[in-house]
């Protein structure tokens, strides 16, 4: 299947809309299935490549230095672009990629194999695998680094300009194997097998030789001795700065057994389910080593860094990670009760528990000597298991027996996933997983300060990270160590821990609900629908190194906010710690009308109204910005309850759908919406 830009018209009301822009899509696919025995067993395979031409970098080199933005003109030219390409390769060994033509290509590749026994009469077994792979190409990070002091402009736009190979691939990658046993014995019993093994990664992709990242500045002045330098980019090669060892992995093994009996008019079914999962956070800023020169006649000649930088695991690994491993047991048994021809009742109970692995931490001795109001982050341990009951109820009723009126609702405990993300900042913010080091220059009123260590990169950049670990330990072997201990564990900036009693999170849901069909001569039904929440167990971020706020004094009149003294803190680190909260509730009341007035038009409209106050809404996946990024009035440790980030308050759907006797179909569609992402403080 193939579509382009020259297969769709270019022209509105008689106006030519010029030249047309690439808009391709090409899928390739093939499909194959039968039997190997006849009415025994059965194959299915699928196959399917999409490809579609995107840009992502429309900026080029110069040929005189002077920016066009309407072009998309850098002021870097081309001659100095060839002049570091040139370098790197014949210096280094070094292909830094074009610099007039940049991958962009969109991917999507798609495998599904699939195994039908017909066991017996009572025996069907299934096995599936399915693969999936999307990759989309993104432009080197604009201006984030670990220097002291970021850049002023992106390192791709009017002021610089990056090769091809310091672009970076986002690939999601999915790898799912099934098997599903069916069986029944006899009339009254049956039971479902179902094992689950699924490979997600979600990682980024590289063209570039393992090599350090280098951004180049514009240049710098010297007067009386001392060197000012503008902070402005020129130049970037090399591998992408965020993109070395960064991903996510997540290994999830799943099995569940439900067997279901039917006694009566009583349809019971009970179940085991176990959960194995592994997930392992990387994160290497730097990961290949960074350098960044004041000019590029600097990097040419080899002259002192302004910085260097690297992230490197202890112990010679050079994939470090943080990872969490814990398996999930669980536990159900629910009935479904007919109490007559038009009355169901269900009630049920689960029970869950979590045990993690604590072989993969270790205690950074010299956190864990912070005391805050005599409590510990203990880096080593994970919160102990702790069984989590969640009990549950449910009735539907068909009030005349004849579906014209039906009541229907629950009331029930509710667990929800973990949330690993946050689970694995304690380890990689631990300072026992990996070390990052940063070499670099301040600046006061533009005025250079290097760090003394810089000198000692002068000359050849050293490319090899183990040579440049070898390097940073001769400096200084306290700061840059090759291994790790937790007697030798070192304080680090931040801290990110789990609160010990952490608890799965958990929500108490009821609803109710009334289906009603009126008596006209077409179908004409509405619905409606009310559903309550309350927060047994949320979650939240606290930093452990705030003092409570009782004791603070409060602004007079009506903003009584609390007024901070400068010795609000109780140490000079902070420790941000995963814990629970049982504030925050919902709710929701919608309505829905359905209605077919003639023959083949159905015509449909739906309100819904939604309320959910909650402490936050963990707005990151790094512990301190989603401590930060919440509004509160008092502060993060002591915020109140406010609007949900994730909900709409109100929504209108309408549609009306048509089909006339020739089987075409018409469709007219409306949705209407108020978002609920502002707020105002007066």
């Amino acid at each position: 299947y193939h579509r382009n830009e020259n297969m769709r018209g270019n022209t509105v009301d008689g106006v030519e809309l010029g030249e047309r822009g690439i808009d391709r899509n090409t899928t390739y696919g093939a499909t194959l299935g039968g039997p190997i025995v006849k009415n025994k067993l059965f194959f299915f395979v699928n196959f399917e490549y999409a490809q579609t031409p995107t840009i992502v970098n429309r900026w080029r080199p110069s040929v005189d230095g002077v920016a066009n933005t309407d072009l998309y003109i850098s002021r870097t030219t081309m001659a100095d672009m060839k002049r570091a390409s040139d370098f790197l390769m014949s210096k280094y060994g070094y292909d830094t990629g074009s610099y007039t033509d940049y991958p962009a290509n969109e991917s999507n590749m798609k495998i599904l194999a699939r195994l039908d026994w017909n066991i017996s009469k009572n025996h069907n077994l299934a096995i599936r695998y399915n693969y999936t792979l999307n990759r989309g190409w993104n432009n080197t990070n604009a201006s984030s680094s670990n220097c002291i002091q970021r850049t002023t402009e992106s390192r791709l736009g009017q002021y610089s300009m990056a090769f091809a190979n310091s672009m970076y691939s986002m690939d999601n990658i999915v790898n799912s194997v099934s098997v599903d046993l069916n069986s029944r014995f006899g009339d009254n019993v049956s039971n479902q097998l179902l094992v689950t093994y699924s490979q997600l990664d979600d990682i980024r992709g590289s063209s570039s030789a393992k090599f350090p990242f280098i951004d180049i500045l514009e240049g710098y002045t010297v007067a009386n001795g001392k060197i000012t330098q503008a902070i402005v980019p020129y130049m970037s090669a090399g591998y992408e700065l965020f993109t070395w060892n960064n991903g996510v992995h997540n290994t999830v093994i799943n099995a569940k057994d439900d067997i279901t009996l039917y006694k009566g008019n009583h349809k019971i079914t009970a179940g085991l389910s176990f959960e194995y999962q592994m997930a392992d956070n990387s994160y290497m800023r730097n990961g290949t080593g960074y350098y960044r020169y004041r000019s590029l006649d600097d990097f040419l000649t080899g002259a002192v860094p302004e910085t260097v930088a690297l992230t490197y695991g202890y112990d010679g690994e050079q994939n470090p990670a943080a990872r969490v491993r814990f398996v999930q047991f669980g536990l159900y048994l629910q009935d479904e009760w007919s109490l007559g021809s038009n009355f169901k009742f269900n009630y049920g109970v689960r029970l869950d528990e979590i045990v993690f692995n604590n072989k993969d931490l270790m205690r950074n001795n010299a956190i864990y000597a912070i005391e805050y109001d005599g409590k510990s982050v203990d880096t080593g341990k994970w919160p102990k298991p702790k069984l989590q009951v969640s009990p549950r109820i449910g009735f539907n009723w068909d009030v005349f027996g004849n579906r014209s009126l039906k009541i229907r609702g629950g009331s029930g405990l509710f667990s929800g996933r973990l949330p690993l993300v946050f689970f694995t900042n304690m380890p990689t913010n631990s300072g026992m997983v990996q070390n990052i080091v940063s070499i670099s220059t301040r600046y006061t009123g533009g005025v250079a300060n290097p760090d003394a260590l810089l000198a000692a990169f002068q000359g050849d950049m050293i490319t090899d990270v183990d040579a440049l670990i070898d390097k940073l330990n001769s400096l200084d072997p306290k700061k840059f160590p090759k291994t790790i201990t937790p007697e030798d564990g070192v304080k680090p900036s931040q801290i990110n821990g789990i609160d010990p009693n952490f608890r799965m999170p958990q929500v108490w849901k009821s609803s109710i609900a009334l289906d009603y069909n009126f008596p006209t001569s077409f179908s004409f039904s509405i619905s409606g629908e009310y559903i309550f929440n309350k927060t047994i167990n949320g979650i939240q971020l606290l930093n452990w190194n705030i003092k409570e706020n009782a004791g603070f004094t409060q602004l007079n009149g009506p903003d009584r906010r609390h007024i901070y003294p400068s010795a609000y803190k109780y140490t000079t680190t902070d420790a941000f710690v995963l814990t629970n909260t049982k504030k925050g509730y919902g709710w929701t009341g919608s309505f829905t009308l359905n209605m077919t007035p003639v023959e083949n038009l159905h015509i449909m409209a739906s309100y819904t109204h939604t309320v959910m106050k909650q402490i936050t809404g963990m707005p990151g996946s790094n512990a301190e910005s989603a401590y930060l990024y919440i509004p509160t009035v008092e502060g993060p440790n002591f915020a109140g309850l406010s609007n949900s980030q994730y909900v709409t308050p109100d929504r209108v759907i309408a549609s009306v759908s048509y089909k006339d006797k020739r089987n075409n179909h018409f469709s007219l569609f409306y949705e209407g919406y108020r978002g609920g992402s502002n707020y105002t403080y007066m």
